[in-house]
């Protein structure tokens, strides 16, 4: 794997056997990976947090919610609790019909 600065230039022959390995650093390091096939670039592999980052334009009411959730500290409640608030409010809802 050749690399410049985070971006490293594969081949699809790499890409393929060492697909686990470049998923992982994509995800752990925020690398990408750009694949070429006969020497032409044609895909780029990221992760999906540096894809929502650096390439989808975040809309202005996410990032309002997301403002809104942090001030109320609601960006520190676990998957758990999360699922827990979820389940209650199905059985509420249950107990209405």
């Amino acid at each position: 794997m050749e690399s410049k600065s985070n971006t490293m230039l594969i081949d699809a022959l790499t890409a393929r056997t060492r697909f686990g390995e470049i998923m992982e650093k994509a995800e752990k390091e925020q690398a990408r990976f750009i694949v070429s096939r006969r020497g032409k670039a044609k895909v780029v592999i990221m992760s999906v947090e540096e894809y929502l980052r650096s390439v989808v334009k975040t809309p202005d009411v996410l990032i309002k919610l997301q403002s809104d959730a942090q001030k109320a500290g609601m960006d520190k409640i676990s998957d758990a609790e999360i699922e827990a608030e979820i389940q209650a409010h199905r059985k509420a809802q249950l107990r209405k019909k």
